[in-house]
């Protein structure tokens, strides 16, 4: 469970005219608007980051559709990619948008580093202390810090939770922590203040991931929020400072309020 402690309201409001979301209750909110939310079809850490590097800048359907095809035309191991044509790879990759040649020389060094490195077996960093099974996942194309976190979260192993943009925005917005234009600072600011209240259960924590990205893809977008569907307006700092308007009129004049 998610221990019920506010966040730290780091934006110029006055704390007494908030009604502070917690954690646990931020989660509990987006669960019931979302529902359970389903992990990537990829299992192990190989297979994860293969996962991430299937397309680009592209729906999470197209990301399963290229993942789903690759895994059943060649397999998700090293030894069949790394054998597999070009003419055989390069049609997949081409689903997964721009520059699918790239894509291929990716993959290939996906299965090259796995067999040189780690005798064909990805799995053998999972034995490993955390900071050691980030280190060598990191390697990899297209893996940074929070893309190893998750990996190693989805493959049962987690050390806080790890956030991509929609996650870190729906946070950051919620008051967890000052927006900025230092990504790896705020990134950083938001993780060391969540830390007190995360679950201890790798499957909450998997959740938790989950509906931040999922609320931060399809409601609290970058721009254009849709603050009038959400189901954190009241609470929220952003909403309070920007779309008070979209909130219960007595709401909304004490949310507005210097």
């Amino acid at each position: 469970m998610l221990r019920d402690l506010s966040p730290l309201r780091v934006v110029n409001q006055n704390p007494e005219s908030l009604q502070v979301l917690t954690l646990s209750k931020t989660i509990s909110r987006l669960k019931q608007h979302y529902g359970h939310l389903d992990p990537p079809p990829a299992r192990g850490p190989f297979a994860l980051v293969m996962w991430e590097n299937a397309c680009y800048l592209l729906p999470d359907e197209r990301r399963r559709e290229v993942f789903e095809a690759l895994e059943k035309k060649v397999g998700m191991k090293p030894a069949a990619i790394a054998r597999a044509p070009d003419s055989t790879l390069l049609p997949l990759a081409q689903r997964g948008g721009m520059r699918p040649e790239t894509r291929v020389f990716r993959w290939r060094e996906i299965a090259r580093i796995t067999l040189q490195q780690f005798n064909g077996d990805l799995n053998t960093i999972l034995t490993r202390p955390y900071a050691e099974a980030k280190k060598a996942l990191k390697q990899f194309p297209n893996i940074g810090e929070p893309g190893a976190d998750k990996i190693l979260l989805f493959c049962g192993m987690s050390s806080g939770l790890p956030l991509e943009s929609n996650g870190l925005r729906v946070l950051v917005r919620l008051g967890w922590a000052r927006a900025q234009k230092d990504y790896g600072r705020m990134y950083r600011d938001v993780q060391q203040n969540i830390a007190s209240v995360l679950p201890h259960n790798p499957e909450a924590l998997q959740q938790a991931f989950l509906l931040l990205r999922e609320h931060g893809r399809v409601l609290c977008k970058d721009k254009n929020p849709h603050c009038n569907q959400c189901p954190l307006a009241e609470g929220c700092d952003y909403a309070a400072k920007t779309a008070a308007t979209f909130l219960p009129p007595a709401r909304s004049k004490t949310l507005s309020s210097p």
